[in-house]
Formats: C-alpha cells, sequence, structure tokens
C-alpha cells in the first residue's frame, strides 16, 4: 500500500483529497474539490468502501464544506477507484454527476448484465486467449467481476464547459485507457486534472475488451490523445493535477514519452511475432512487465493480456501483423 498523503489547499479554492483504495497497491485517488457558487464540485468521488467514504466526508470538513453541500461531481472515467462513490454522495447530496456519454453506455451495459453472466464472458475469453486450465480455474473459482456504480445524470462532452457559475472548467476528451476519459481544463489558472490519462512516472493501462475483439482501437486513440494533450494550448505552462502520484510539469515532454514506450513496446511485439503465430496468452507471458509472470495474480494476468491485445489492434490496424488459427483459438503472426 502506498502511503496516503494529507488534505492539500491548493489556493483559490481548490483542495485535493487522497481518498483510499483499500488493500490495493494503488494506494489511494485524488479527489479534487473546486469551490463554486451553488456549492464545491467534486472531480471524482473515489473507491466504493467505508473507510474511503469516511476520508471523503473528513476531506470535505477540512475544506469547510459538508458533503451535504456538494453541488455535483464529474467523473474522469467510469473505474471503480474514481467513480466508486457516485451514489453515496448522491444519496447523500442530491448531487448531480457528470461524465462522457461513452462511458455511461458502458456503465448501463454492464448495470443490465448479471455477474454471472460477465464472469462466464470473461472465461470464454480466457479461453480462446489460450490460458491454461489452471489459471481458468482459478478465475472461475473466484471471479473478478466490476460492479456497476450509479449511472450519472449529466453528459459532458469533448469541449464542453462545465455549466456552473465563475469555473471555467472545460472537458477535454481523452480516450484509451476508457472510451470516455475527459481531462479537464481549466484555463484561467493553467491547470489540467489529467485523471489517468497522463501520469507523472507511470503509464495508465489500456486494454482491449473483450480481449479477442476486431472492433476499435483503443491503444491507437491513446496515442492520439497523447499526442493531441500535448498540443493543448499553452501546455508547457500547465500544472498537471493527475489521480494518482504527484502534480507535475512539462507535459508536452511527458505525452511524448509515453508515446515511446508504446512504440517500442509495439515493436517488440512486431518482433517476436516473426518466430511464427502466437496465440495471445503465449506472448503475453512471453513479454516483460514490473512484475514477473510467475507472480502474477490470475486477474493481474487477465489485465496484462487484454494490454497486450490492445496493441495488436493496433498492429492489425497499421497492417503489421494478422490473426489466423480457428476463431476457438486464434493466433497472430507478422505480416511477411
Amino acid at each position: 500500500m502506498r502511503e496516503v498523503p494529507p488534505v492539500e489547499d491548493l489556493g483559490e479554492g481548490l483542495w485535493s483529497i487522497p481518498v483510499p483504495v483499500p488493500h490495493n497497491p494503488i494506494g489511494f485517488t485524488y479527489v479534487y474539490v473546486l469551490s463554486a457558487t451553488g456549492g464545491p464540485v467534486l472531480i471524482d468521488t473515489g473507491w466504493n468502501h467505508d473507510d474511503s467514504w469516511t476520508a471523503l466526508v473528513e476531506g470535505l470538513a477540512r475544506t469547510g464544506h459538508g458533503v451535504d453541500e456538494v453541488q455535483g461531481a464529474v467523473v474522469t472515467h467510469f473505474h471503480p477507484d474514481h467513480s466508486g462513490l457516485t451514489g453515496r454522495l448522491r444519496e447523500a447530496s442530491d448531487a448531480w454527476i457528470a461524465m462522457h456519454p461513452r462511458d455511461i453506455a458502458i456503465l448501463e451495459n454492464l448495470a443490465g448484465q448479471a455477474p454471472e453472466e460477465r464472469a462466464a464472458s470473461m472465461v470464454a475469453q480466457m479461453t480462446r486467449a489460450g490460458f491454461p486450465a489452471e489459471d481458468v480455474d482459478a478465475f472461475r473459482a473466484s471471479p473478478t467481476v466490476f460492479r456497476s456504480p450509479a449511472i450519472p445524470d449529466r453528459t459532458l462532452g469533448d469541449g464542453e464547459p462545465l455549466d456552473i457559475p465563475g469555473v471555467a472548467l472545460r472537458a477535454v476528451w481523452t480516450p484509451g485507457h476508457t472510451p470516455g476519459h475527459l481531462c479537464l481544463h481549466l484555463a484561467d489558472r493553467d491547470l489540467l486534472f489529467t485523471g489517468d490519462h497522463v501520469l507523472p512516472r507511470i503509464t495508465p493501462h489500456v486494454g482491449q475488451f473483450p480481449l479477442d475483439s476486431t472492433k476499435g482501437d483503443p491503444l491507437g486513440d491513446f496515442l492520439s490523445s497523447q499526442a493531441r494533450t500535448g498540443r493543448l494550448p499553452d501546455a508547457e505552462r500547465l500544472l498537471c493535477l493527475p489521480s494518482h502520484e504527484q502534480r507535475f510539469t512539462g507535459l508536452p515532454e511527458r505525452t511524448r514519452a509515453i508515446i515511446d514506450h508504446h512504440e517500442e513496446r509495439l515493436a517488440r511485439m512486431a518482433d517476436l511475432l516473426r518466430k511464427g503465430p502466437t496465440t495471445l496468452w503465449e506472448l503475453t507471458s512471453g513479454l516483460e512487465w514490473r512484475r514477473s509472470w510467475e507472480d502474477m495474480r490470475v486477474s493481474a494476468r487477465h489485465m496484462a493480456t487484454s494490454e497486450t491485445a490492445a496493441h495488436l489492434r493496433t498492429l492489425e490496424e497499421r497492417g503489421l501483423v494478422e490473426r489466423d488459427g480457428s476463431m476457438e483459438l486464434p493466433r497472430w503472426a507478422t505480416i511477411t
């Protein structure tokens, strides 16, 4: 677990509240609080856990506000460490919740599926990816299935301003980490809330779901979004406020570094695939990860495999690799 930093006054009515993610190496998610006419506005809400809720309520008290005063929350994306407390917040304050429509659509789809149905789908995907039987059985015995939080009641699209007097906050659509990920630009203060899109030290997870889907190109979208973010007006001057780690500047350099990292990864995969047709599991298990493959839990292996799948989709879109074999066990190889 990462050490959770204190609540911090960032000046001019802006605060950061680190909301813990219990029993998770991510440690915490920064929830930002903006003072506004009609009550504070949150950027993200945090993980759905009693300890997380207590940290959010106590953090708001440090800013001089009660949770019942919150008028709304803008959620950068649907992942549970960002959106998990939307339901409890709405119950406590009748706050509106805003999110990009593409992520709202994902939550609506998840809410319409039974957990057993989604777990069965993941088992089928892992089988087609070539996971060994012991991994599939381990997942089947203890499935990790994301539970949908409250559905937002406001949409916020690319370039749209937040409809709050005195807050010049504008949405910047940055798909990739999720289809509807948003950064939020506070132009009059040279601030950019980057969510998980741009982090100062690590790169966020970009996965393909379902694993063997031939639709979309999430990594391609992510790379385009990184380049676009690095070209924002006065990007070099912006102070970036991410959801994890610490604040940073040098946005153009950081986005270039993230793009370069993925281009190197793409080149490495294309090189490995020259050895012949390879299953998704074989390719993923042969790559380097921050933690050794042997030490990964099945859920972490699934996430790593989805990231590999996203890279393969980009290589397919670029005409560099192709898949063959049966639908039950597809394989990928470099196009010669």
